[in-house]
């Protein structure tokens, strides 16, 4: 089987000669010969650069160049052009091209204007990934809390964000995985690329195989297009599985082979392509356990040579909740300065069980902050955060229930309904909700008294 590797370029042109100098050069060439054609094949699987004819179908390059424009920005456009069309040539140039080449072409005038549009576009990237990931990089870089634990989280991270080793993360659900496994990306030498992650549990086992590892065209996943797969998109950076223990251990064999090899194969294809992708997992609790229950195996999802790191649930690093607290109400208030500063009752949540971790504490002040934003509400400067907990059902927590949806509505309205002095109108403005949306739910009454 061969190994296929590279960047990948779509040539919207009749004449072969191009897409062959492409391909003698090790890109992976792809090919169209109409605009909509070209148009088409971008949508359904964004390549690293287009080069297109002007002059198809009546000076259709135009409609190429925009088309790519709107669809992937980042994807620079060559036009190739007649030496006597160089005013239109220069017209592509303004709505959007990266250059022109006129013909007759020249063999290293080609791949040196290919070189330099793929340079272009792969710093384009960075520059967006880096603007998109500044917030998030932030929040990596400040795991919160100077408990033991999470003293000695920041150490290890420390020494293990460098590596290029598989780790995975256990830990209770709103523990802060994600989080951590950004903090891993950020700390290491991978930090410019794009941190890339997927919800194992979202997608369907079929679903998620052509997410992962891509598909080519009608490979027996509903796909008329190729579709690259994450494991290329994360080439060079970290691909993150979030709940990976929902994996099945088809693909579980699968993407063992992936880190063995540094080669993934999409459904359907018949070549292999290098990948070097630094994989993070998270999973719900003890994998051992899961496995067995499972009748999975115990074995760790990413192999015995992963690193794995435990996340402590909040009840074992009560200290922090302070610092965390003050994070989370400082973010709420950098996003709206109008937002009111509330001081939390540290002594009723460091009793909390919270059940949720650090979401359900997250959720908690965002939610008390927004209230509080509410003109008349009536949450001063100082007002315990410990009134939104009395109304929790101790039994739940107790027997580790966790509330449903409509309950945890029921709770949030009954807290803005006492907040309104059981004003039902004023509670349903702030809401957005009509009396009877309130007035039905007769467990408000019980929880809001």
């Amino acid at each position: 089987m061969s190994v296929q590797n590279g960047p990948r370029i779509l040539v919207v042109d009749e004449d072969r000669a191009t897409a062959r100098l492409l391909s003698n050069a090790g890109y992976i060439v792809d090919r169209a010969f109409s605009r909509w054609h070209a148009l088409q094949s971008v949508r359904m699987d964004v390549p690293d650069l287009v080069m297109t004819d002007l002059q198809i179908e009546d000076w259709g390059g135009f409609n190429v160049v925009e088309g790519v424009q709107e669809v992937a920005p980042d994807v620079p456009v060559i036009i190739m052009t007649e030496s006597g069309a160089m005013e239109r040539a220069v017209e592509a140039i303004r709505r959007g091209a990266y250059c022109y080449l006129t013909r007759p072409f020249h063999r290293d005038q080609v791949l040196v204007s290919v070189e330099r549009a793929l340079a272009h576009r792969k710093a384009r990237r960075v520059n967006f990934a880096l603007r998109r990931d500044l917030e998030q990089r932030a929040g990596a870089d400040s795991i919160i809390g100077r408990s033991a634990p999470m003293r000695a989280l920041r150490a290890l991270i420390a020494s293990v964000a460098p590596l290029p080793t598989p780790v995975l993360i256990t830990g209770e659900s709103g523990t802060g995985k994600k989080l951590l496994a950004r903090a891993l990306h950020c700390g290491s030498a991978r930090r410019e690329q794009p941190f890339v992650s997927v919800n194992c549990a979202a997608l369907p086992e079929s679903l998620l195989d052509s997410e992962l590892f891509g598909h080519a065209c009608h490979a027996g996943v509903g796909a008329t297009a190729r579709h690259r797969g994450l494991f290329t998109e994360a080439d060079g950076s970290t691909l993150f599985l979030e709940n990976i223990s929902e994996m099945s251990a088809r693909l579980r064999m699968k993407l063992l082979k992936v880190l063995a090899d540094g080669e993934v194969r999409p459904v359907g294809a018949e070549t292999l392509r290098h990948v070097d992708v630094r994989v993070i997992a998270a999973t719900l609790g003890n994998y051992q356990e899961r496995g067995a229950a499972d009748q999975l195996g115990t074995d760790p999802p990413l192999g015995a040579a992963a690193i794995q790191v435990a996340l402590p649930p909040l009840r074992d690093r009560r200290d922090d909740i302070p610092d965390l607290v003050d994070w989370f109400v400082g973010r709420v208030r950098r996003r709206n300065p109008k937002a009111r500063r509330v001081t939390p009752d540290l002594g009723r949540l460091a009793v909390h069980t919270w059940p949720g971790n650090v979401r359900e504490l997250e959720n908690l002040v965002e939610r008390l902050v927004i209230v509080a934003a509410h003109d008349g509400l009536g949450i001063a400067e100082g007002e315990s955060l410990s009134s939104e907990l009395s109304t929790e059902r101790p039994s739940q927590v107790a027997q580790g229930r966790l509330p449903t949806v409509r309950e945890l509505e029921d709770t949030y309205i009954a807290c803005v309904l006492s907040r309104c002095g059981g004003d039902e109108t004023r509670a349903g403005r702030i809401l957005g909700i009509d009396l009877s949306a309130i007035r039905s739910r007769e467990s408000i009454r019980s929880v809001a008294s």
